[in-house]
């Protein structure tokens, strides 16, 4: 991505990860994306292309000053970088020689969080927009109605911490409803 005149400033035109290379490319963070550029670091063209899968070689050194920078999504990548390679130990010592704050902790890990899957009454998984079929008839807490077996629910969305929910509408009121009361339409 196109690097933006205010992350090319605050990187001072060089790479926020090696400090060496001219900062060229815009890399937002994960999960967060780039709508704002405090989600974004400035890299060089050499720490883009090891970041994609080019080998590393000694070049992740160079982690042990950008760990120390105060831009939360800098900490964050420089910390998921080095928590893959902390089997090495000048990774580990680096990893363990500062104290984030959780937050950016919780960002830098949260590439190696696995989602929880959502899977139906008989064990199909669920993905976002899916259409479901309730299998049996349902009281709607909070809204009276029921909702009656065979009730047809589209474009689901999944509960993201529970992998035993789901929201959709029935009736035009979104609700929550339990995975092993339904069944995907295929």
């Amino acid at each position: 991505m196109k690097i933006s005149d205010k992350l090319k400033q605050r990187a001072q035109g060089l790479c926020e990860l090696c400090t060496t290379g001219e900062a060229s490319t815009a890399y937002a963070v994960s999960p967060k994306n780039n709508d704002i550029v405090e989600n974004e670091v400035a890299l060089c063209t050499t720490c883009l292309q090891i970041i994609e899968g080019k080998e590393a070689g000694n070049h992740w050194q160079c982690l042990a000053g950008s760990i120390w920078n105060t831009e939360p999504s800098v900490q964050a990548l420089t910390y998921r970088i080095l928590y893959e390679l902390k089997d090495n130990d000048w990774a580990n010592e680096i990893l363990t020689s500062v104290e984030l704050e959780e937050p950016v902790i919780t960002w830098a890990v949260s590439a190696f969080i696995k989602s929880p899957i959502h899977v139906d009454s008989n064990g199909t998984e669920l993905q976002n927009g899916d259409t479901v079929v309730l299998i049996q008839g349902l009281n709607v807490k909070g809204a009276n109605f029921m909702a009656p077996k065979g009730t047809i629910v589209k474009k689901i969305h999944l509960v993201a911490d529970n992998p035993e929910q789901i929201e959709g509408k029935v009736n035009e009121q979104t609700i929550v409803l339990l995975t092993k009361y339904l069944r995907k339409s295929m």
